[in-house]
């Protein structure tokens, strides 16, 4: 067994050492992100919330009363931006959903505002909370949201799934979110707290793990959780797949998959291309 020291943290969990072509991954993100945004003329930073980032992004559907689609970007919590992953849009506008892709504030924040991983679960639960109260002025229907993160972001969809949103407001239905998908989420945070060249800003403290870490977690009463992975990714992303459906069960994630030949950036593009397992599973969960 390797020793899981400092070295073996980093090896798991850095996944720009672990894809040496990950800065091509960014680039096409970037241009398709562009390329979407110029197509589709979204409504563009529309603020939720009155905090750091606190915007999102409206891709409204060809017809009203559309299924909703909440996308969560990744970046371990501490990099990237709604803007780089517009590109993810057009797909799913395609397969009929209005597609909301949302900003929050980074790790680690500053000294006079600092933000850790449970600030930034807020802030999703408060977009989440804006896009059930406004959403239908854009065509979508706020009975059926589904929310679908790459990496920091499939962790931070697995937690709406658990909100309790009657604490966030009276008016808030306590289903919310009964959808969610997870692309190579995390959802235990320990690991990551023990990871250095990402702990220096995420500054996690055992009762952040203990807030933040969904498989720590009593599983949610209702809803389902699809998550996958790609089949190239580290040993631990692919734990932490059968970490989450091991500790909430099947009935609550009826999907686990390793997409083959596919890494911790490629398998999002996955879910932009028709054919696709990943996109398959997209469609599945907006009509379920």
């Amino acid at each position: 067994m390797p020793t899981k020291d400092a070295a073996w943290h980093d090896r798991m969990y850095n996944n720009r050492a672990l894809v040496p072509d990950f800065a091509d991954h960014f680039a096409h993100w970037k241009n398709a992100s562009s390329q979407a945004r110029d197509a589709l003329k979204p409504q563009v930073d529309v603020r939720y919330g009155d905090g750091p980032n606190e915007t999102l992004d409206i891709f409204p559907a060809a017809r009203a009363d559309a299924p909703v689609v909440i996308f969560i970007h990744g970046g371990y919590w501490r990099s990237l931006d709604k803007s780089d992953h517009s590109f993810v849009a057009p797909a799913l506008r395609d397969i009929g959903a209005c597609v909301v892709v949302v900003n929050y504030a980074l790790c680690p924040g500053t000294s006079e505002q600092p933000v850790t991983v449970p600030d930034i679960a807020l802030q999703m639960a408060k977009a989440t909370a804006w896009v059930w109260r406004h959403i239908a002025a854009h065509g979508g229907d706020r009975r059926n949201i589904s929310v679908i993160g790459h990496s920091a972001g499939g962790h931070l969809a697995a937690m709406l799934l658990a909100c309790d949103w009657k604490k966030l407001g009276r008016d808030l239905p306590a289903g919310l979110v009964r959808k969610a998908m997870s692309i190579s989420g995390l959802f235990d945070l320990e690991p990551v707290r023990k990871t250095l060249f990402v702990q220096g800003d995420l500054k996690l403290t055992p009762a952040h793990v203990r807030m933040a870490s969904p498989a720590k977690w009593q599983r949610p009463g209702k809803g389902v959780l699809f998550t996958v992975v790609g089949g190239d990714e580290s040993p631990e992303f692919l734990r932490h797949n059968r970490l989450i459906h091991q500790a909430w069960g099947p009935k609550t994630v009826p999907v686990c998959e390793e997409l083959p030949g596919l890494n911790h950036f490629s398998v999002v593009t996955d879910l932009t291309r028709p054919g696709t397992r990943l996109n398959a599973l997209a469609l599945a969960l907006i009509q379920r």
